[in-house]
């Protein structure tokens, strides 16, 4: 709790400045609460012996070392007295925008940003939108800022008609003592939420309105007088106005019935502005049915600032740029010299755990052009370099996240393939890639070329920022947030071990072993199953599920990427659709098999499993279908797949697994449903649910601990009535960590 959670990296348009927030988490008062720092960017050591090389980056323990170059690196808080996430710079460097809740609901703010001394000067609120503002982006020549709003699609209008609107229906909802919803289509609601007959669409306000109006009030005399600090702000100059500053409507950029940018997890943005700053791109899907599909695609539209066009003309301009590809395109980014639009795309309709190969579209031919295609692995995040010739982009392999480049002109022609073999020979030959270790992401080259930004983490340290110059093998660490906190914590290394498993394929495993670990005595395990099913397990930090602490009080963690494990080659990631309880339940019964038989520490009579989503799900299904644990953790799991289809928001995710609809296919539905298999229930389990999971309904959990109950297993029920597929709330994770431990110990005992 005490950790300070970096987030993703924004360097100066000068190259001396980096930007980022770092949550902090309050656990007496339940908050999370995120603030804007900086760091300079030329204080970095070039030592390479000091930091960032593979070998001297942490210690044996795990933990980071601390640099005595880097020690002092002048990192620090310049907006204390209010929240401030997502800051990004404006195109000059003099200011910055950022997200505060300051005023009581999500805004975008701005900052003006002494270059030579790294302080803020002053800031104040450039939207106040009823509806909340998020997402802000810069236009690249400094005019207009672009934000993301949820509102009533029948409000669209002009400017200030929409908005007016839009006040009025939120206003009137949130009065309201009626909380009755109507629904006449699927999806809605979503993960923890409803829709509320809302759509999120990206409007565009322009930055200097105020500015431009308060300086034009001020008597010319007073105007050009210097001012006494020599550092008047432009927030400064609006308060020199008479009343408040004047307010310029945003304008809807995406106006209809639908969501653009859709509803995302995180990661990049799905949408950007054109270099020129009069176009912007934006991922939407269209499709009539939304929870059956995930054909996003990408359109363009012209931006249009003030009274302008209206929302029938705006819609006339909107051009579909990916119409051809029946599945997702997704994360657009247009070449600094804006001849291209590099996005992630998807070839088969309805899987969301289809590979995500880097496009790119020509603008001036409208083709595009697949760059990744013999890159057998996802590509995640991604950046253009500042001079337009080249893609850096992140790809997992084997528990790692590493990052590469190519030239645009040509694709991608290195054959990297992780086969699931832990034999490094057979591995692509002479393999080195622009960040060769770690687990990484959130890419963000200088301005100058020739450096690399981004954030690394490991299972022994969350996020820090790193800097690698272009060519060197090794990277430098920039942020050192932790490092005090962590120095005074024990924690062990990610250890890796192969196994031969279903199919005859080779699965990876990996171990964390407690602190002041001792060869010569037996430890009890905690075997964690990973959710998605398509996600994976590595040597990255998890605040939910972390296994440092789920190894802290005297356990062995053990994990397994089993069939349907992103990492391996997308025939591995496959391979789990239809089969849920086939071979990935035989990967996790060989791979603690072969932990037990080749590390002799491991007390196979004290083992526990434990897991969620996905994992939920296969702690249920390992309830029926062996006694070896002494007792079981089941958190948002499913348990009875016909019971979940018509409870569940995204359709496309069963209809995918399950080759249909319950009512199509109800034979492969009950295949691989827990619930069926009750008779063999013996396992003492605890079971977890929120009420608030839409992913998956609370209802599994009940039945769940019903049928448990029913039976005389020893169970217990931990219940969020606050919480969705996650439990996010400080003081309801420090409960689920105890109650999950404590349930650990009760039955399998330190």
């Amino acid at each position: 709790m005490k950790l300070k959670r970096v987030e993703e990296p924004e360097v100066s348009p000068d190259g001396k400045w980096v930007l980022f927030a770092a949550v902090d988490v309050d656990l007496a008062a339940n908050t999370r609460t995120p603030h804007v720092w900086v760091v300079p960017l030329a204080h970095v050591s070039q030592n390479q012996g000091d930091v960032g090389h593979p070998s001297s980056d942490q210690s044996s323990s795990g933990v980071p070392h601390i640099s005595p170059v880097l020690r002092d690196v002048g990192e620090r808080e310049i907006i204390s007295d209010q929240d401030g996430d997502r800051p990004r710079w404006a195109p000059d460097g003099t200011r910055f925008a950022f997200i505060s809740t300051k005023e009581g609901s999500s805004q975008v703010w701005i900052a003006d940003f002494d270059g030579a001394a790294g302080t803020v000067i002053d800031v104040h609120p450039i939207t106040h939108v009823a509806t909340g503002a998020s997402g802000e982006l810069w236009s690249p020549d400094g005019k207009n800022i672009l934000f993301v709003s949820n509102v009533y699609p029948e409000c669209d209008g002009p400017p200030a008609e929409e908005e007016a609107c839009n006040a009025k229906r939120f206003e009137a909802a949130e009065k309201s003592p009626v909380k009755a919803l109507i629904f006449t289509r699927l999806l809605y609601r979503h993960w923890n939420a409803y829709k509320e007959g809302k759509r999120s669409h990206i409007f565009v306000v322009p930055v200097d309105a105020c500015v431009e109006t308060a300086a034009s009030a001020v008597p010319r005399g007073e105007a050009e007088r210097p001012p006494e600090s020599g550092k008047e702000s432009r927030a400064s100059l609006d308060r020199t106005a008479e009343g408040a500053c004047p307010h310029a409507s945003p304008r809807d950029l995406t106006p209809g019935d639908f969501d653009a940018p859709p509803f995302s997890l995180g990661g990049q943005d799905n949408y950007a502005f054109s270099p020129d700053g009069r176009e912007i791109c934006y991922a939407s899907n269209h499709d009539k049915v939304e929870a059956i599909s995930t054909n996003s695609d990408l359109w363009t539209v012209p931006v249009r600032v003030g009274p302008g066009d209206s929302p029938a003309q705006i819609v006339a301009q909107t051009k579909n740029i990916t119409a051809d590809n029946p599945a997702a395109d997704e994360t657009p980014l247009y070449s600094p010299d804006g001849k291209f639009i590099a996005y992630r795309a998807q070839q088969r309709p309805g899987y969301e755990s289809d590979r995500w190969r880097l496009m790119l579209y020509d603008r001036k031919t409208g083709k595009s052009g697949k760059m990744t295609e013999k890159l057998d692995a996802w590509v995640g995040s991604y950046a253009w370099s500042p001079d337009s010739k080249h893609l850096y982009f992140i790809f997992e392999a084997s528990g790692k996240a590493l990052a590469d480049s190519f030239s645009i002109d040509r694709p991608y022609e290195r054959s990297i393939t992780v086969d699931g073999d832990g034999d490094p020979s057979k591995k692509t030959s002479n393999f080195e890639p622009v960040i060769r270790d770690g687990y990484n992401d959130d890419l963000s080259p200088a301005f100058d070329g020739k450096t690399l930004l981004f954030t690394r983490m490991s299972i022994t340290f969350p996020n820090e920022i790193y800097r690698q110059t272009l060519g060197q093998p090794w990277a430098e660490r920039l942020t050192h947030l932790n490092d005090s906190l962590l120095s005074q914590i024990s924690m062990s290394p990610l250890e890796s071990f192969w196994f031969a498993s279903a199919h005859g394929d080779k699965v990876q495993g990996f171990l964390v072993k407690p602190p002041n670990f001792d060869p010569s005595k037996k430890y009890p395990v905690k075997f964690l199953i990973h959710g998605g099913p398509q996600e994976a397990w590595g040597d990255d930090w998890s605040y939910r599920w972390n296994p440092e602490l789920f190894a802290a009080n005297g356990y062995v963690v053990i994990m397994i990427n089993f069939h349907g494990s992103t990492g391996y080659g997308q025939k591995f990631v496959d391979s789990i659709n239809g089969d849920w309880g086939g071979a990935p339940f035989e990967d996790l019964m060989k791979g603690l098999d072969y932990a037990e038989e080749h590390y002799g520490f491991i007390d196979k009579d004290r083992e526990c499993a434990l897991g969620a989503s996905f994992g939920g799900y296969m702690i249920n299904w390992v309830l029926g279908h062996t006694n070896r644990f002494k007792c079981l953790v089941s958190h948002d799991g499913t348990f009875n797949n016909e019971s979940d289809y018509g409870a569940t928001e995204e359709l496309w995710f069963p209809e995918w697994e399950f080759h249909g609809t319950p009512w199509e296919n109800r034979e492969l539905y009950r295949k691989w449903s827990p619930h069926l298999f009750a008779p063999n229930f013996k396992t003492p389990t605890l079971v977890i649910h929120g009420q608030l999971d839409y992913r998956l309904d609370v209802s599994e959990g009940f039945q769940l601990f019903t049928t448990l109950q029913r039976l005389g297993v020893p169970s217990k029920m931990l219940y969020f009535p606050d919480e969705g597929h996650w439990v996010l709330k400080p003081q309801n994770s420090q409960l689920w960590y105890k109650t999950v431990n404590d349930w650990v110990d009760q039955w399998v005992g330190k």
